[in-house]
């Protein structure tokens, strides 16, 4: 299973299917994600215990959807000294 990282921490990982990835998501934020999106959003029941979503990539509206999640996980891994270098995308494409 490939995982991503930031300073040693996980931030991404995709299961061998390559279907759906899981990212770091605070617990008292997953389950309202998940009510909204079911479709999109889930925990595996291994997995109920930790901050992690996972999101199926045929669900996702499109590569700005992708980059936001895969973003919010790196900034939730990320050390402060990383977070502060991180340049917001252009909304503009410009």
């Amino acid at each position: 299973m490939p995982t991503f990282r930031v300073a040693g921490k996980m931030f991404l990982t995709m299961p061998d299917d390559q279907s759906s990835f899981a990212v770091r998501c605070p617990r008292l934020e997953r389950g309202e994600l998940i009510a909204a999106e079911p479709g999109k959003f889930w925990v595996p029941p291994h997995e109920a215990a930790s901050n992690w979503v996972r999101a199926r990539l045929a669900a996702l509206d499109d590569m700005t959807e992708l980059r936001d999640i895969v973003t919010d996980s790196w900034q939730q891994a990320a050390p402060p000294r990383l977070r502060e270098t991180l340049v917001p995308p252009d909304p503009y494409g410009s």
